[in-house]
């Protein structure tokens, strides 16, 4: 009985679900109450969740639940909806992607090249210098470069002065692997990101977050970006605050304290541009524009994208990149065989472009759903964009914090949350396969 009163008071303190806004299957409203039931459970209490999924080419579900901001002081609280935006964290490496490949195929760049020839400055591992670092190599995270050295500076801290042996930022070397050469070993890297970003403002002269917007989100009309700060006052009134019940720079969580705004709360003011980016010459350090985790973007404009990469590379009726470049973007390019790679606890196994590869039973307990996507985790952010390029079923979540350390409840059968597993696996049951569960998913 005390744990059913909990359950209420969490649904009415998650303010209930949002209205239906597109066409679901036959007994939607059962996946309504399971994913309701998953956000406001008391023991993991999400802040906000927004989902989606597609079936056979087609979206067939949506729905959003929880408060994208929770009130503070005069501010009251708001409802997340179908155009709530998110910091979506390394999802956005896969979106980046995408615009390398646009690059690729105008010529611009070529996936076997050196990549310090596009940079301008030698990029080489001092301990391997005779291995060239490609994009390729930067793509699939075998480059070699780690984040033991950070993987973001400010606009006006050149990447050739962290990077380059000798020069006043490189230090220890702390970037650069020691155990294996570009191409020998997987080891996920956010720096990876942050250099291919810049290349991609070195051969265009544009700044990365205009260059996307004009590659990606202008010609598919998503809305969103990867500069907080040159968001429309529509997409900015609808961005979601991120939240944990834990202070901000310590690992310090209070279950029964309040939700701590991580990031993007800019209830007291507009946010401001990234510092010194009034001067910041293009090419030089894109880590401040976030090619790596930053771009705000709605679970219904993701969906967008996955039709389009489920559909050729087609999105009504333009062709945004060739079938080639899409069959390239998800070939198998590293598979861990035992020595291979750092698999961070058994998360990566497989990887292509810019994208993971989820053998199963890595995404639906139960199911054989293989898929292909990316994941993402930061600042209480939690992620998912997975899907299967042959049934072309896939879905979509967004969680925007936890009450609890998602790292203290893993899943059952992933290295996922125990809430993404659930999350994933009601989505999968009810709203593509259209069956009622069979297991408790608690």
């Amino acid at each position: 009985m005390q744990q059913g009163r909990r359950t209420l008071l969490g649904l009415a303190l998650l303010g209930g679900m949002s209205r239906l806004v597109n066409a679901a299957p036959a007994g939607d409203g059962a996946l309504d109450r399971e994913l309701a039931a998953i956000a406001a459970d008391p023991d993991c209490t999400l802040a906000s969740l927004s989902v989606l999924a597609i079936r056979a080419g087609k979206v067939v579900y949506e729905r959003q639940f929880g408060q994208r901001f929770l009130g503070a002081a005069a501010a009251p609280s708001r409802p997340a909806d179908q155009h709530t935006l998110y910091r979506i964290a390394s999802i956005s490496k896969m979106m980046t992607t995408l615009g390398v490949m646009m690059l690729v195929e105008q010529g611009k760049l070529a996936l076997d090249a050196d990549a310090g020839a596009y940079l301008g400055f030698p990029l080489r591992n001092p301990n391997f210098p005779q291995r060239v670092v490609t994009l390729r190599t930067l793509l699939n995270h075998t480059s070699s470069l780690r984040d033991d050295a950070g993987y973001s500076w400010p606009a006006d801290t050149a990447l050739s002065t962290i990077l380059v042996p000798g020069a006043r930022g490189h230090g220890k070397g702390g970037m650069w692997a020691a155990n294996a050469g570009p191409g020998a070993y997987f080891t996920y890297c956010n720096l990876n990101w942050g250099v291919i970003g810049t290349v991609m403002e070195r051969v265009t002269g544009e700044r990365f977050d205009r260059l996307m917007k004009r590659l990606l989100q202008g010609p598919m009309g998503l809305h969103g970006g990867f500069n907080v700060s040159e968001l429309s006052p529509q997409d900015l009134a609808n961005l979601a605050t991120l939240y944990r019940k834990r202070t901000v720079d310590t690992e310090v969580w209070d279950t029964a304290g309040p939700w701590i705004a991580q990031v993007d709360d800019y209830s007291a003011g507009p946010p401001a541009p990234p510092a010194g980016v009034a001067s910041y010459v293009a090419g030089t350090n894109a880590t401040p524009f976030s090619p790596t985790g930053g771009l705000r973007i709605s679970a219904h404009d993701m969906g967008q994208v996955m039709l389009m990469l489920m559909n050729g590379g087609r999105h009504q009726g333009r062709q945004m990149l060739s079938p080639a470049s899409i069959e390239r973007i998800f070939a198998r390019e590293w598979t861990y065989d035992g020595s291979n790679g750092d698999t961070s606890g058994g998360l990566f196994q497989c990887w292509g472009l810019g994208n993971q590869q989820f053998p199963d039973p890595q995404l639906v307990e139960g199911a054989a759903f293989k898929g292909f996507g990316h994941l993402g985790e930061a600042y209480g952010l939690m992620s998912v964009f997975v899907f299967d390029p042959v049934t072309k079923n896939g879905m979509v979540a967004l969680v925007g914090g936890s009450s609890s350390d998602p790292a203290a409840r893993k899943g059952r059968y992933s290295s996922m949350a125990r809430f993404e597993e659930r999350i994933l696996t009601a989505l999968y049951r009810r709203a593509i396969i259209g069956k009622n569960p069979r297991k408790n998913l608690r």
